[in-house]
């Protein structure tokens, strides 16, 4: 008898070591399959069924702690089907017998879960649980959060060595989940690094405006997994925004969005998450936009957005980057706002540069044009003049008449050319200059538009201080004037030729627009001149026309300079 006790004993020590080991073997497993993963998500999942088979839970979950270190901002379960999760309703926030881990993180036995005092019980739907093992993970010195188990599937209580390897697992899972987000980390920089290089080379490759804030709003949303990006910028003279881009991310690439709905449209400065950014110069963060009580006029808050952040784009008052994620998606936190402000001080660093590149273009454009000013009056006028003194004084030695004749017509048509060549000189010198501030440059840019519907170039001849002598309010109608003498010519005329010539006397401005086309019938519709005539009224002038003997059509637009003109 005592020899047959001694056996069972020994097989009892013997199937329990080879439990042990078995256990332990299976530990290893788990361990390696753990930290074989560098993908967080499925990090998180392999805890979780790593931690159910070790311990033969039926159930298991990992509730991974919010930033606020009270609640849970993920919650994976082990043990349920889909349809389960969704009877159920929403995941647990992290109060009751689960709060009770974040609030005291040391591990947690029960035999019966609903006998504990922090137990709230289970919603509807959820099925019965009875006994609970619950351990903390931390990663370093952080709690990062916590793995709970549920009814081992013999119907005993966890024991103590389900405990230990439990929290051996933990252990393991931390050193995991650390290695995880490194590499995580890591990916995110190097695409935060190439994002901004793409957008640098986009800005300094001379592309639109428009379509760089687009690819700055498009990376930034895609690297973050934001679901909406926007760009605002300041209106002058106000203190609001419009916003110049906005972008829906959809999860499928091929259906991502373009317009989010919000583009073009003007927004206050206060009480808007982009407006409070723009004026604290600073990052600004809400857990959750849709019911912020700081940004109640934020335009966004009838789509129910969730978390959000907006970063301006340089310093107080500039342009400003705005992130919304979905509802139930991860607060932006320091990991994310790190790398993004980089991001937003680099990409304001090259809106920057480009606008001082395109500066030093538009000087280097306005030197040249300049140059070529200075050399046209310097160098071919006085040539061009020089000639027609030189002909104007072998003209008086010519006996024969048909040969002074021609030496007086290529004396005028080199006058002409001097006047067209003054033209030019004064339109390259005010090309740039506002569109009220240089008639001269309005004539030349208005005369250039009729190109198109005349199919020729009209010849322009401008004399006089145009834009000194002749008032804004009178400039506006020869310009206007001029726009319709030149349409009315492109559509009746019929013309081969076509001259322009504006000229401002000590009195007025005379505006006098020739043509070699078939003329105007006596019977024609005159709607057009007759509001020209009453344009020329309402400055005090008069329109008249006339037919050259060689046909086509002569019209003088007129107005005075003095004290009445505009007045009448």
């Amino acid at each position: 008898m005592r020899l047959d006790e001694l056996l069972e004993e020994l097989q009892a020590r013997i199937n329990a070591a080879r439990g042990t080991r078995d256990r332990v073997h299976s530990l290893l497993e788990a361990v390696v399959s753990v930290g074989r993963e560098l993908d967080l998500s499925q990090v998180l999942r392999r805890i979780v069924e790593a931690g159910a088979h070790l311990v033969d839970a039926q159930y298991g979950a990992l509730g991974v702690i919010g930033p606020d270190g009270r609640s849970l901002s993920q919650f994976l379960t082990s043990g349920m089907t889909r349809e389960q999760r969704e009877r159920i309703g929403p995941l647990p926030a992290g109060h009751g017998l689960l709060g009770e881990l974040i609030r005291h993180p040391e591990p947690l036995r029960l035999s019966e879960l609903g006998t504990h005092e922090a137990s709230f019980g289970f919603p509807e739907h959820h099925p019965p649980m009875r006994t609970f093992l619950g351990v903390p993970i931390r990663v370093r010195d952080e709690v990062f959060g916590n793995l709970y188990l549920t009814d081992k599937r013999d119907g005993l209580d966890f024991d103590a060595e389900d405990e230990s390897v439990i929290t051996t697992l933990a252990v393991a899972a931390g050193v995991a989940i650390d290695n995880a987000r490194l590499y995580e980390s890591a990916q995110r920089r190097h695409r935060w690094l190439r994002a901004g290089a793409e957008v640098t080379n986009h800005l300094l490759s001379g592309d639109a405006r428009q379509d760089v804030l687009e690819l700055i709003a498009r990376r930034a949303g895609e690297i973050t997994g934001a679901r909406l990006a926007e760009v605002s910028a300041p209106v002058p003279g106000t203190s609001d925004l419009i916003v110049e881009l906005s972008v829906t991310l959809s999860e499928d690439e091929d259906e991502d969005g373009g317009d989010g709905g919000l583009q073009g449209r003007v927004v206050p400065v206060d009480g808007t998450l982009a407006g409070a950014a723009s004026a604290a110069g600073t990052q600004v963060v809400s857990a959750c936009l849709g019911k912020d009580p700081r940004f109640l006029a934020d335009p966004h808050l009838a789509a129910g957005p969730g978390p959000a952040v907006a970063v301006p784009l340089g310093a107080a008052g500039a342009a400003v980057l705005l992130l919304v994620r979905e509802v139930g998606e991860p607060v932006f936190a320091e990991a994310d706002l790190e790398p993004l402000l980089a991001f937003a001080g680099q990409a304001a660093l090259a809106l920057e540069l480009a606008v001082r590149r395109r500066d030093a273009e538009h000087v280097a454009l306005l030197e040249d044009r300049d140059r070529i000013a200075r050399d046209l009056h310097d160098l071919a006028i006085q040539r061009l003049f020089a000639t027609g003194m030189t002909l104007q004084s072998t003209a008086r030695l010519i006996e024969h008449t048909g040969a002074a004749e021609r030496v007086a017509r290529a004396v005028d048509d080199l006058d002409e050319t001097i006047k067209i060549i003054r033209s030019t000189i004064f339109g390259l010198r005010a090309r740039d200059e506002g569109p009220a501030s240089s008639l001269r440059a309005r004539a030349s840019r208005t005369v250039g538009d009729a190109v198109t519907s005349l199919g020729f170039p009209p010849r322009l001849s401008m004399e006089g201080l145009l834009d000194t002598d002749v008032p804004p309010d009178v400039a506006e109608h020869v310009v206007a004037a001029l726009g319709e003498l030149l349409s009315n010519a492109a559509r009746h005329a019929h013309a081969g030729r076509v001259e322009v010539s504006l000229k401002a006397t000590a009195d007025e401005v005379r505006l006098t627009v020739s043509d070699n086309g078939r003329g105007i019938p006596e019977q024609s519709r005159r709607s057009g001149l007759d509001n020209l005539a009453e344009r020329a009224r309402r400055a005090g002038g008069a329109l008249e026309l006339s037919r050259p003997d060689g046909g086509g059509t002569r019209l003088l637009w007129r107005a005075p300079l003095g004290r009445e003109a505009g007045g009448r």
